[in-house]
């Protein structure tokens, strides 16, 4: 009974210091996306001593899927390629991407604080190059209705989509790591046949099982 009593009175000493510095004692409820952390320039000694081309590849080698992340955006829609797309969580079910800070994209989704991921299909590598380009309307002749959750553009023909929240942002060097909380899902069985669009060192491929 005294070492129960000992334990006690330690956490309760514990809850009240993480109350003093502001710290949670429990976990709080998601209350909407998080605001955009404050950008700074990476530190000289925070840079690895490698050659950049030799650094890209490399990486090149590792295959990847291939999304078009959009959003409602201002004054219009909003979208760019992305490789760099990732399942997080499965409860409660997140989903990451990865963008450039210098993306002149990203501070519209993060305005819109919503995106939706469309995983783009083996014959869509031209959508996929429209996207990839900076400036000029990305959407022009491009097909899309209003994801069920965020209104963000779910692009005509693609194999699966993703509808997501911003839940937090985060710094990765020079880029920022987006964690989104899905909202909605699904698929297009017959977009789907054709199989996925990849990319690997450099180029787009299909995968023949």
């Amino acid at each position: 009974m005294k070492g129960m009593m000992g334990h006690a009175a330690m956490a309760a000493t514990a809850v009240r210091y993480l109350r003093s510095v502001g710290a949670p004692t429990t976990a709080a409820a998601s209350t909407g996306p998080l605001p955009r952390p404050a950008l700074r320039a990476v530190g000289d000694d925070e840079r690895a001593p490698l050659d950049p081309a030799e650094f890209r590849a490399v990486l090149g080698h590792f295959a990847s899927g291939v999304t078009v992340i959009t959003s409602p955006g201002e004054p219009g829609p909003a979208g760019f390629a992305c490789q760099s797309f990732a399942s997080l969580s499965l409860d409660p079910p997140l989903v990451a991407f990865m963008v450039a800070r210098t993306s002149t994209t990203w501070p519209r989704i993060a305005r819109a604080g919503v995106f939706c991921v469309n995983i783009l299909g083996a014959g869509q590598g031209e959508l996929c190059r429209g996207f990839a380009v900076s400036g000029g309307d990305k959407f022009a002749g491009v097909r899309h209705t209003p994801a069920p959750a965020t209104g963000s553009p779910r692009l005509a023909g693609v194999p699966a989509w993703i509808d997501c929240t911003v839940q937090a942002v985060h710094t990765g060097g020079d880029h920022l790591i987006v964690v989104g909380r899905v909202e909605a899902l699904g698929t297009d069985p017959a977009a789907a046949e054709s199989g996925p669009l990849l990319f690997h060192r450099g180029a787009f491929g299909n995968f023949h099982p």
